[in-house]
């Protein structure tokens, strides 16, 4: 058991540091938890990634293109994963040297690069879901349906809040 674990299983106990719900450090905990699933959920991740030879970022770059209507410019993709247009340019040349990706020229202005799909980005793709799934799986396996409903109902009371958030 790591320590992260032993974490774990003190704070669903009730016998860690902020103590139970309706404490004034209950949100406090409630944060912490959510921080340890994002990161637990990130190696789960990561780990069913390993086989598809691919990273988290290079898997979220290459769904984030295949949501566009047509290739994205490397400035598009920037924005949509909200990073420095530098971060893109070394995920697509990893992605490139895989033959997942490939720049073309845009038909309308040749200064533009776009980043288009390839077959085999298309099959990693697919892939991608499958590993996706598994590693959902793998940390939802403890709640039963009807829980997994509820967590999902409060996750999106969660990220599905307007601008007015202030994130």
């Amino acid at each position: 058991m790591t320590s992260s674990d032993r974490t774990d299983a003190s704070d669903r106990t009730g016998d860690g540091p902020a103590g139970g719900p309706g404490t004034p450090d209950a949100d406090g905990l409630l944060a912490e938890q959510l921080l340890r699933l994002t990161r637990r959920l990130h190696r789960i991740q990561k780990h069913h990634l390993e086989p598809v030879g691919i990273t988290p970022a290079q898997s979220r770059l290459l769904r984030t293109v295949a949501h566009f209507g047509e290739p994205p410019r490397m400035a598009d993709l920037a924005a949509r994963l909200e990073v420095v247009p530098r971060a893109v340019t070394s995920l697509v040349d990893g992605l490139e040297a895989g033959d997942r990706v490939r720049r073309v020229p845009d038909p309308h202005n040749r200064r533009v690069i776009r980043i288009e799909l390839t077959d085999a980005g298309r099959a990693t793709l697919r892939e991608l879901r499958s590993a996706r799934r598994a590693a959902a799986e793998d940390i939802l396996a403890p709640l039963t349906v009807e829980q997994r409903e509820v967590l999902g109902g409060l996750l999106s009371a969660l990220v599905d809040r307007g601008p007015e958030s202030g994130c």
